[in-house]
């Protein structure tokens, strides 16, 4: 374990003084190193940034820690070593959840009195790139990507400059995929905030044990396996934002802690006696009906009254009119130039398709439709069967428009997967294909796990669920080990 006394300034001031103390009220990520490259101490912004904490570092190189495209060619530490300088280069590190980060690395030698090389302190600021930069701003494309010019959606985003400049809870509703997620980072970015934390917390995507001790954090000891203490979610957001997603999971139990944190915006870690004050601002989303769970006695009506103070709703593509084209054409762009593809296009009878198809999934169902056509289409041209299969099975949903999905020359039953047919019938030529709901929900998730590289988290991500909800998919259709 390591000593307290490891962290201690000595000769600055009058008393010996806890550093780590003061590097945790730092918003800029910090490491301390010693003269061999290895980490001494990590402070809280580290931890938010990679998700990398202190205890699980310290010891390690910091290129392990970092994994820095720079740290194999020019070390910043190593330059600066030599140059008895300050030396800062831009890269890329990746963090714990295997997330890629453009960043500005600093590494400040730390010399002692006879100038000898005691180590380095590193700090590492992400860079922020303006979205819309490439993009003019017109009342299509707006406020850091979000993409719209329907009526509904303009109004969403004709109040989110004014609500940003608030410290107002935040209530974004909308189903799955509309792009609340994307929303509320808007709102953050918008915000007196923007430079301070914005952490997001997936309330149904962990167990109710661990869920208290994500929030509100935990003193060593406070129950079995607490081998240390820990910051919560809600203290390494200080200064910044917190975005509870999926609000309605929250289980009843911490609906009444997180009430009485939002009244006096105290923190009680588990197992501690002391309250700390943080200054954060909350927003929430949900795609449930949090009137009804109120109803139902599911979910605190004051709580709601507390997340519910402004209250942002976002309609589903289907209700968009003129939306998807535009955003067809947003993520077209965008993946053909992540795979360097420039001529990518679509088919015009894809084009048409994709245009009178309902999106149950909304925006997130058409950008990963996008992305999988971008994968596996040839000579730059998308066509019907480049697009997933199960798009055009009986469960899919009704087109939102009566045009043929499908040109004469491209029967549907190409496209399905081995073992479907029309009508039972080999050799029919119809457009109804999987034998139930079930095959199909099936081999939509065999295909979204494939393309998730087998990361569960991702998959659940693409497909709008928890991944609670995506291993009990998986049991059901026997998908796990």
């Amino acid at each position: 374990m390591k000593h307290a006394s490891e962290t201690f300034l000595v000769g600055l001031f009058r008393d010996p003084v806890d550093l780590r103390p003061l590097v945790d009220e730092l918003e800029t990520a910090i490491l301390i190193t010693d003269e061999h490259k290895r980490v001494r101490l990590a402070n809280r912004a580290f931890e938010m940034l990679t998700g990398f904490s202190d205890a699980e570092v310290t010891g390690v190189p910091c290129r392990d820690v970092l994994r820095c495209d720079a740290c194999l060619s020019h070390c910043p530490a190593d330059e600066a070593g030599e140059a008895r300088a300050p030396v800062t280069r831009t890269c890329d590190i990746i963090t714990r959840a295997r997330n890629k980060l453009d960043v500005r690395v600093t590494s400040v030698p730390v010399l002692g009195q006879d100038g000898e090389l005691l180590g380095f302190m590193e700090t590492v600021t992400e860079r922020k790139h303006a979205e819309d930069a490439e993009m003019p701003m017109t009342a299509e494309l707006q406020l850091g990507g979000f993409i719209g010019r329907s009526e509904q959606v303009n109004e969403v985003l004709r109040i989110v400059p004014v609500v940003a400049q608030t410290d107002s809870s935040v209530l974004i509703t909308g189903e799955t995929g509309t792009g609340k997620d994307l929303l509320a980072e808007i709102i953050h970015r918008n915000s007196a905030r923007a430079d301070a934390p914005f952490i997001k917390i997936n309330c149904g995507s962990l167990p109710e044990t661990l869920l208290e001790s994500e929030l509100f954090g935990h003193l060593k000891g406070a129950f079995t396996g607490a081998a240390a203490d820990k910051l919560g979610r809600f203290r390494l957001a200080h200064g910044g934002s917190v975005f509870l997603t999926e609000v309605g999971d929250l289980p009843l139990p911490l609906q009444v802690k997180l009430l009485t944190f939002l009244d006096d915006k105290v923190v009680h870690p588990l197992g501690s006696t002391k309250g700390f004050q943080v200054d954060v601002r909350v927003i929430a989303a949900t795609h449930r009906d949090l009137e009804q769970m109120v109803r139902e006695g599911t979910f605190r009506q004051d709580l709601m009254y507390r997340l519910n103070v402004v209250r942002l709703h976002l309609p589903p593509l289907r209700e968009r009119a003129g939306d998807v084209p535009l955003l067809l054409d947003h993520f077209l762009k965008s993946f053909a130039a992540r795979f360097d593809r420039p001529q990518l296009k679509l088919a015009s009878n894809v084009n048409a398709f994709l245009a009178g198809y309902g999106y149950p999934g909304n925006v997130r169902e058409l950008r990963n439709i996008v992305e999988y056509a971008a994968n596996v289409g040839r000579d730059g041209r998308i066509r019907m069967q480049d697009l997933p299969a199960y798009l055009f099975g009986p469960a899919a949903p009704t087109p939102v428009t009566t045009q043929a999905p499908v040109s004469e020359t491209a029967p549907a039953e190409r496209f399905l997967p081995p073992g479907w047919s029309g009508s039972g019938t080999p050799g029919a030529h119809t457009t109804s294909a999987p034998r139930d709901w079930g095959h199909a929900e099936r081999g939509h998730i065999v295909e979204t796990l494939l393309k998730a590289g087998g990361k569960k988290g991702e998959a659940a991500k693409r497909l709008g669920i928890s991944r609670t909800t995506l291993w009990r998919k998986m049991k059901h259709y026997g998908l796990t080990p």
